[in-house]
């Protein structure tokens, strides 16, 4: 039986666009009181605008999650409002694609691997123990199937969700007999506006012309919200990609050698 959201406090970071708003919007529709957080105060004002139109309860907090003062102030606004957090939901990020050594160390390596793995560990810190007082509460971290299967031209991007992923699996492993459930959801290409602030690179151009299909940003936050109502371990979305992670799993040899004679083609100096 899927779980009654109505009166559930969740918090979301990264909700300025992307995954992050459409699941704001759908959670607020099944009745929670959502905080809103991310690093555009305009874009969350104007969200949680649109989220008190439509009759829902909203908040929004700027925050830099890759700052751990901020996100304490955050969590305990939050907390100090609600007086709980029971569902978190980890969606900060974004991506660079490009081969390694024509990234820029301080944007697509340090400031990269800070939001994404990092600020998914200082809010997860954060809330944690207000859940584990109350014994109860669900973590969603939105990893990738960059954190599933390592590819050429996303070596940052793929290390900071491998290690999202890997703190995914041992917090569960942790705190599950506590009450808390922790789950990771592995989500292949979509439309957002993620995709868009991509630097525009010759490799980024190359990848461009490998057409499969995309996924919505709304259909994605749907599966959330999902998760939310019926927790599980992992989610991989679209459905196929399994086939290719398993694939990578079981015959690693061959992947490198499909991978080898991509990147030997195409590997160039953008």
């Amino acid at each position: 039986m899927p779980i009654d959201l109505r009166n559930k406090v969740i918090l979301i970071t990264g909700a300025s666009s992307g995954f992050g708003a459409d699941a704001a919007k759908l959670f607020a529709k099944e009745g929670c009181k959502v905080v809103l957080a991310a690093r555009r105060l305009d874009r969350l004002q104007n969200l949680a605008a649109e989220i008190q139109k439509m009759g829902g309860e909203a908040l929004a907090i700027p925050v830099d999650v890759a700052e751990r003062a901020e996100v304490e102030v955050m969590v305990q606004t939050a907390l100090d409002l609600y007086g709980k957090i029971d569902i978190l939901f980890n969606n900060a990020g974004f991506g660079a694609v490009n081969w390694f050594e024509n990234l820029k160390p301080e944007r697509h390596i340090e400031t990269l691997i800070r939001v994404n793995l990092i600020g998914t560990i200082l809010v997860t810190r954060a809330v944690l123990p207000d859940m584990l007082e109350r014994g109860e509460g669900h973590i969603i971290n939105m990893v990738s199937v960059a954190g599933l299967i390592a590819a050429p031209t996303i070596t940052t991007y793929s290390a900071s969700k491998y290690g999202a992923r890997a703190f995914t699996d041992a917090l569960r492993r942790e705190v599950s007999h506590l009450g808390v459930k922790v789950s990771g959801i592995y989500p292949g290409p979509a439309v957002t506006e993620f995709g868009e602030k991509l630097e525009r690179t010759k490799s980024r151009e190359t990848i461009k012309r490998i057409k499969y299909p995309h996924m919505s940003s709304a259909y994605v936050a749907r599966r959330v919200v999902d998760v939310a109502k019926r927790p599980r371990r992992t989610l991989v979305i679209p459905w196929w990609f399994r086939i290719i992670t398993t694939f990578d799993t079981l015959f690693p040899v061959a992947v490198d050698w499909i991978l080898y004679f991509f990147s030997k083609k195409n590997h160039s100096l953008d």
